[in-house]
């Protein structure tokens, strides 16, 4: 009887989780609406950059340079400074006067230019400037057709991001997200900033738990179109789908192993909820685990060799990392009653999880060498938690009266976000890997 309470309340929370993401998903009316991001909180320490609009960009009715400055300041971490009444306006870095944007404040510069190359191209050329030393960081030059100045532009934004912090810029990379629009749910992704929205799965029934493949050009995830949880992967280049896992029971919560080779899902073909590991192409189902608890919500360590995973082997919900190789598990939250999904960051420094606390579900981080704790956000309702692959900020789904909305934070706790769309209902992110 003592074994089964415990097991009792996982289940029931898994249920009291499932039916508040179906009431929030209920509310929805737009399913693909572009999300918005919004600034709530930003970094205590910020650099102010001047980004000079690029010579002949009024050419072009999509430009460059509003989409890097966009970018860079929704990050939190930059400052725009007003470039604009200097004259001539520098294309080059080596027409920078740097005394016109010191005195503005500015310690970074970006100049730049297009030119139509005649063919429908055009060569985008952009420097980045250091105003303090008065060195240049970076020059590139990009050969690309308009449909492309979007990408471009988000390029640029991560060179520049990269060379003032020292960590990847993260603008060029995609996001997945499920959007319910009445009976009709969407697997949808997106760039980054929530542009350039596209549904590449559509169901009158759940759709729940994407999930990247490293190489960006797969996703898994759980549909119930048969009535149960069943996974599948899905190809974005050809919109073609395989079935995963379809066993007796539940299939669910899907999770890419590094090389992409095999995945970890959650099974209860055997009884109880249990981890496996199996082949991408659906083969070679493995039982990782046996155990008297639930165990579930797997998630790789970036070396491949561990899996961080949550279960109620301890009589509380707790998060464990088990050795792959060996089958040794060790337990890695002792503090709270209540600590669920985990997803492990990409600089193998520590891993992000969801606690519950008083009846509110925050996101909070933990660090594996000292087990500190930072509890990231305020809830009440923050669940499926997914890491930049920078390590640097978090997606994850919230609440915003009474539909879903996205939300992010920085694993420091400081850069705080809302991803809102005007009318659709937003759940279940997945932060995509970095491009190639």
């Amino acid at each position: 009887m003592g074994m089964n309470q415990p097991r009792n309340r996982l289940r029931r929370t898994v249920r009291l989780i499932c039916l508040l993401f179906v009431v929030a998903l209920l509310s929805s009316f737009a399913a693909r609406a572009q999300l918005t991001i919004e600034i709530v909180g930003g970094a205590g320490t910020t650099v102010p950059i001047a980004i000079v609009p690029f010579e002949n960009e009024a050419n072009w009715p999509l430009g460059i340079t509003g989409i890097v400055g966009a970018d860079l300041e929704r990050s939190g971490l930059f400052r725009l400074i007003d470039a604009g009444g200097i004259a001539p306006r520098p294309a080059r870095a080596e027409d920078v006067k740097f005394g016109d944007y010191r005195a503005r404040g500015a310690d970074a510069v970006v100049v730049g230019s297009m030119r139509p190359l005649g063919d429908g191209r055009v060569e985008v050329r952009f420097a980045l400037l250091d105003a303090v030393k008065q060195t240049q960081l970076a020059a590139m030059t990009y050969v690309v057709t308009p449909p492309q100045f979007r990408a471009t532009a988000h390029r640029i934004a991560d060179v520049i991001y990269e060379k003032l912090t020292g960590d990847a810029g993260v603008f060029s990379t995609r996001i997945a997200y499920i959007t319910r629009n009445r009976a009709r749910y969407e697997l949808v992704v997106a760039d980054a900033d929530g542009s350039n929205p596209q549904a590449v799965v559509a169901s009158n029934e759940p759709l729940l738990s994407p999930a990247w493949a490293p190489d960006g050009t797969r996703l898994a995830y759980v549909s119930l179109e048969n009535k149960k949880p069943v996974v599948y992967v899905q190809s974005l280049a050809t919109g073609q789908r395989q079935v995963l896992a379809n066993f007796r029971g539940s299939n669910s919560a899907p999770a890419w192993a590094p090389d992409g080779r095999r995945l970890a899902v959650t099974l209860t073909k055997d009884g109880g909820s249990q981890l496996f590991l199996i082949n991408a192409d659906g083969t070679g189902v493995q039982r990782l685990l046996s155990s008297p608890g639930i165990d579930t919500e797997a998630s790789f360590t970036p070396d491949g060799k561990a899996l961080l995973f949550a279960s109620d082997r301890g009589g509380t919900p707790q998060i464990y990392r088990l050795n792959i190789a060996t089958g040794v598990v060790e337990r890695l939250t002792f503090e709270g009653g209540h600590n669920v999904s985990p997803r492990a960051t990409p600089d193998g420094k520590g891993f992000v999880f969801v606690r519950r606390e008083g009846g509110r579900f925050m996101v909070a981080i933990q660090d594996y060498a000292t087990r500190q704790v930072q509890v990231l956000t305020q809830g009440p309702l923050d669940e499926s938690p997914s890491i930049a692959p920078n390590s640097k900020l978090i997606i994850y789904a919230a609440q915003q009266g009474a539909r879903g909305i996205l939300a992010g934070v920085s694993t420091d706790g400081r850069v705080k976000q809302r991803l809102v769309s005007p009318a659709a209902d937003v759940r279940e992110p997945a932060w995509g890997p970095l491009s190639r």
